[in-house]
């Protein structure tokens, strides 16, 4: 005994088995609605492994980069050594030694009062700052860590600001240094500031800033923010000397120590 194959309908109602092939404009149609649920299969895939600005990854790596400055030992954010390979003139390597780290504070007295008030949209938490000296102990260079109350929008709309603007090269906004009593570094005042750089992140609430200065005191009638003084035939003193080098090499080093301490390792602070 055989079975015929089972029956359907056509659009004119006529009956056609079933097991014949598809009409092209159905298969078509199919496959197109295959074709678009992968691609926004692939796309929600792929938003997730990137980790676009938004999502529950970057919202809980921004918040437990804000939480560092109580939660890790400092010698974890602020090395007693900071090795800097390629970070001098002309590729040359540094070395940094710390001399001092300062009380965590706020930031009522740690910048001239135009800094402090273009930083205030982000809000001050907590800052923490370190000085340290060269190899050579020629130079010293404060470093900062401004840990802020904003959120995300709040700090990519600074960040836009300081670069639109040019607020992170202008000279009445240069960050003050941290000078140690009793150190080589006790000299180190306003009026010796050589170079800085300023670095306000957008995916953590936290502004990286760094000024560089010479250990003998020296006073510096008119700094030079760190991108001028490593110019190509820069000319100045402050750039013969590398000190917008050791401003922008020792930020981008605590900088990255912060963000390699960002994750479920960070141990509690002693």
């Amino acid at each position: 005994m055989s079975f015929g194959e089972p029956e359907g309908y056509d659009e004119r109602a006529r009956p056609r088995p079933l097991g014949l092939r598809v009409r092209p404009r159905i298969a078509l149609a199919a496959a197109c609605v295959v074709l678009g649920l992968g691609l926004i299969g692939g796309a929600l895939t792929g938003s997730w492994l990137v980790g676009e600005p938004g999502d529950q990854g970057a919202q809980g790596t921004f918040a437990a980069a804000g939480s560092l400055w109580h939660s890790i030992p400092v010698d974890r954010l602020f090395p007693p050594t900071v090795d800097g390979k390629g970070a001098g003139p002309g590729g040359a390597d540094r070395t940094w030694t710390r001399i001092a780290v300062a009380p965590d504070t706020g930031c009522a007295d740690a910048f001239d009062p135009l800094l402090r008030k273009a930083l205030a949209p982000a809000g001050c938490r907590r800052l923490l700052r370190a000085t340290y000296i060269d190899a050579t102990q020629s130079h010293v260079t404060t470093v900062g860590l401004l840990f802020t109350k904003a959120d995300p929008a709040t700090m990519r709309a600074l960040d836009a600001r300081f670069t639109r603007d040019g607020l992170d090269r202008r000279a009445d906004l240069v960050p003050r240094p941290y000078a140690p009593k009793d150190t080589l570094a006790a000299g180190f005042g306003d009026a010796q500031r050589a170079s800085w750089t300023v670095s306000v992140l957008t995916d953590a609430p936290v502004v990286v800033y760094a000024v560089s200065g010479w250990a003998d005191d020296r006073v510096v009638a008119r700094p030079e923010p760190a991108e001028q003084a490593m110019g190509s035939g820069a000319t100045s003193a402050v750039a013969q000397a590398g000190l917008g080098h050791e401003a922008r090499g020792l930020a981008d080093r605590v900088e990255r120590t912060l963000r390699r301490n960002v994750g479920p390792s960070a141990e509690p602070s002693s």
